[in-house]
């Protein structure tokens, strides 16, 4: 996993839809089960903004941010279904959001604007990562695995997450999407 620098008192950090119970428990001990490393660090989840360093006293502007997209998007449904892998670009298998793309596109965008703009290395693509730096076997293992995994879930809220110094992501504040539908819609036509 790519992590970018941090010095003096900077806070690495990442938004995200978190996956919610029980499918969350069930994609952690898959992926433990395939031998990723990061499967007790990261919990499952479709990621609107990667790992990204801020000032510490850059915080409160990035939870008002935060809250403030929360408050434009309307709940969603998402569904993941089957799997599918970024190979051989990068060595990651993931489960599909096969319902709800345009509602993880459109908070992705929102998220990754203003203050936290930045250029992405690859293509947003949402997906929840089930398998990463493992060997050929254990990719094919989970993309075999969980080919049958089928899940929907309604995206209410979505997660700010501080990198700890011991590697582990933990949530660090909840955002309610309180939007109406109407304001999702004028969002993705802009």
């Amino acid at each position: 996993m790519r992590l970018p620098e941090r010095s003096g008192d900077q806070v690495r950090i990442g938004v995200a839809i978190t996956v919610p119970e029980p499918y969350g428990t069930v994609l952690q001990t898959a992926r433990a089960r395939f031998g990723d490393p990061w499967a007790d660090f990261i919990p499952p989840h479709i990621t609107l903004l990667g790992p990204t360093v801020i000032e510490h006293d850059e915080i409160t502007s990035v939870d008002e941010h935060l809250a403030e997209v929360a408050a434009q998007h309307a709940p969603f449904v998402v569904r993941l279904r089957g799997t599918g892998t970024f190979r051989p670009v990068s060595p990651v298998v993931f489960v599909q959001v096969a319902e709800g793309v345009a509602g993880c596109e459109g908070l992705e965008s929102s998220v990754r604007s203003g203050l936290l703009s930045q250029e992405l290395r690859f293509v947003y693509h949402p997906h929840v990562t089930v398998a990463h730096e493992v060997p050929d076997d254990r990719l094919d293992a989970a993309f075999d695995g969980l080919a049958d995994f089928d899940a929907s879930f309604v995206v209410d809220s979505f997660h700010s997450y501080a990198h700890g110094d011991d590697g582990v992501w933990r949530p660090a504040r909840d955002f309610s999407l309180t939007g109406s539908p109407a304001d999702a819609e004028v969002i993705r036509a802009t």
